[in-house]
């Protein structure tokens, strides 16, 4: 880096350095000493601050006070709340270069994309917003004594957010605005590697959102556990892993809670010989979401299946894209990515990385990495000669690894495509958009991509299948999980009930 760079980074992590970072429980910081879990600068390995962690007594302080500003807010005009959330949009907004820095410092992420983050958390702030007033009831024909018959949509309480590493302030921001929009007071338990921008993120939204409302309580497992199996968390939404997930629904099954969990994926993307290949090949490259959050993505398309008969020229350009690709320092704007998001993490991915060597795929780029550098970096990967049943090419890597498979016919692909316990998104590229939809329809994938990819409309459903998840995100459906059906049937007299059909 330049001089006046280096500099100008340095003064940044001084300044998210100098903060105090804690708590707050019903709209007052917690000020007793609690132990301390290291907030680590992924890209210098450099502890950022210390951050206090709740204990179970503040799970149950966080739920009371959620509770009891629960009532008043769920009874208040869909209007008012939309209009709150919209002034929480407006507040992320102003201070998106402040959270943007805080998830690249933090977490990693380059800062362009950590901004951006932040402004997509506005959006979605203002979208659910928009669509408050569709959470209506229905009503019913009439039946002989009860001449009126309908149905109320009513908030759960409390909502319990568990959100991953990767995109640490647009998760807590977007994943809690369909539940505070509906009437539900949120608690949002973030990753322990970063938990800074939701740190920040209570902090603001206590200016805009009645105390209360809106808690995020720093922990490890034990916090998450105990939010969990907490009586009064009646819905809980999880982001994550398969095996933490299970954790999740097994813990909250006590208690026969509303769950739901969008737990990743092992993407395929399927490349036909009529296509660009340049275009195709960077489009892969693109979709790995290196960019964004080097390959920590649940939706990476990290599978690469191509046809024999243009695989060798696209891996050619593959390998040419991947060479122009700067890894650093991600608060320099030069960088293209930076490290991911904690050691551990880093320690995963090299892991999995020596065991697609050990098995016999072809490292085209990357590799292993030399770990006498500081930061946790990985360098983009690309493996060829890759078999379906290798560990590369089952288990979610959640870093900047790509496996390239070599295809010939379609029965062979589909099976290939589908043959891992995974199912959230996939991606086709073909001249032949109609022989796409066909290929598309066989896919076992909550979203299919065709001729495009890593992208998602505002109001598009997002999901999986298999073990990807449970439930949908980002749309109308979400917004209606956070609400409870009552059905309210209404009599005429007291003699109504004879006239009325035996419900069970």
């Amino acid at each position: 880096m330049a001089v006046d760079v280096a500099h100008d980074v340095t003064f940044q992590r001084q300044q998210i350095a100098s903060r105090t970072y804690g708590f707050r429980i019903g709209g007052s910081r917690i000020q007793q000493e609690r132990s301390t879990l290291p907030a680590v600068d992924p890209t210098t390995e450099r502890t950022i601050t210390d951050v206090p962690l709740a204990t179970m007594d503040d799970v149950d302080d966080a739920v009371a006070a959620a509770n009891e500003a629960g009532r008043a807010w769920g009874r208040l005009h869909w209007t008012e709340r939309a209009r709150a959330l919209r002034a929480f949009a407006d507040v992320i907004e102003e201070h998106a270069e402040e959270l943007g820095r805080l998830d690249t410092v933090d977490a990693g992420l380059p800062i362009s994309t950590a901004v951006k983050d932040a402004h997509d958390a506005a959006k979605a702030c203002r979208y659910f917003a928009g669509l408050a007033g569709e959470v209506v009831g229905r009503a019913f024909p009439w039946s002989p004594g009860a001449p009126f018959m309908h149905t109320n949509r009513e908030p759960y309480g409390v909502v319990g957010k568990i959100v991953p590493f990767n995109h640490p302030v647009k998760f807590a921001a977007v994943k809690s605005a369909p539940a505070l929009v509906t009437g539900n007071s949120v608690i949002v338990k973030p990753s322990e590697f970063t938990m800074l921008s939701a740190l920040r993120l209570a902090e603001l939204a206590d200016e805009v959102l009645p105390p209360g409302v809106f808690t995020v309580l720093p922990g490890g497992a034990d916090v998450g556990a105990a939010l969990v199996e907490h009586p009064d968390v009646p819905r809980l939404a999880f982001t994550g892993s398969v095996a933490t997930g299970q954790h999740v629904m097994r813990g909250a099954a006590t208690e026969i809670k509303h769950v739901t969990a969008e737990l990743g994926g092992k993407n395929p993307l399927l490349v036909f010989p009529d296509v660009d290949i340049p275009q195709v090949a960077r489009a892969a490259v693109n979709s790995l979401d290196l960019f964004r959050s080097p390959g920590q993505a649940c939706w990476s398309t990290s599978r690469v299946f191509v046809h024999e008969a243009i695989h060798d020229r696209f891996l050619d350009e593959v390998l040419r894209v991947v060479a122009t690709i700067q890894v650093g320092d991600p608060l320099d704007q030069a960088m293209d990515i930076g490290p991911v998001a904690y050691e551990g993490h880093r320690d995963r991915v090299d892991e999995l990385i020596r065991s697609g060597i050990e098995e016999g795929a072809r490292p085209l780029a990357g590799g292993i990495p030399d770990r006498e550098r500081t930061g946790f970096f990985v360098d983009p990967t690309v493996f060829a000669d890759v078999e379906p049943g290798m560990r590369i090419a089952q288990e979610e890597v959640f870093g900047p690894v790509m496996s390239v498979l070599r295809w010939s016919d379609e029965s062979s692909l589909l099976a290939a495509a589908n043959d891992v316990p995974y199912g959230l998104t996939a991606a086709i590229w073909s001249a032949d958009v109609g022989r796409a939809q066909v290929i598309a329809r066989e896919l076992q994938a909550g979203i299919v991509w065709i001729n495009t990819a890593s992208a998602r409309p505002v109001g598009m459903p997002f999901g999986g299948y298999k073990r990807s998840g449970v439930g949908k995100e980002g749309n109308l459906e979400d917004l209606f999980s956070y609400t409870q059906e009552k059905a309210v049937i209404v009599g005429t007299d007291a003699r109504s009930s004879e006239d009325l059909d035996p419900v069970c």
